[in-house]
């Protein structure tokens, strides 16, 4: 995939292949075997392309087929809603309260720590 990509986006810059090389440092050979798949580049050579061509990293690996995000709204994930709700209502209680909801959190990280080991230690037991 990636390769077909740096493919098809060197030639609507009507670039060569060794044209491409020179302005990532790169070598000619390596273009060549990016394009056709037979090796791929790592993540700093990735971004170089990616910022080279005006792309994203994720257009090139083929996990979205939008070239420039910055034309997409991308909508603020309802999570981040949700916990600015939580913070809003932590707020408007008493400082005792607050002071209880940490307690009780705190008691919530360490029971879910002690499950982890548990779960940690099951699977091992089923390994062994």
């Amino acid at each position: 995939m990636i390769g077909e990509r740096i493919k098809v986006l060197r030639n609507e810059k009507n670039l060569l292949q060794k044209d491409l090389a020179k302005k990532l440092n790169l070598s000619q050979q390596t273009i060549s075997l990016y394009e056709s798949n037979r090796r791929q580049p790592d993540y700093l050579t990735l971004q170089n392309i990616a910022t080279f061509f005006n792309v994203s990293v994720d257009y090139l690996l083929g996990r979205t087929d939008i070239r420039d995000f910055s034309k997409v709204h991308i909508k603020e994930p309802e999570e981040k809603y949700i916990s600015d709700k939580i913070f809003e209502d932590i707020k408007k209680l008493s400082p005792k309260s607050q002071e209880e909801l940490i307690k009780l959190i705190e008691l919530y990280k360490i029971r879910d720590i002690q499950e982890k080991k548990a779960e940690i230690s099951d699977n091992q037991s089923a390994l062994d």
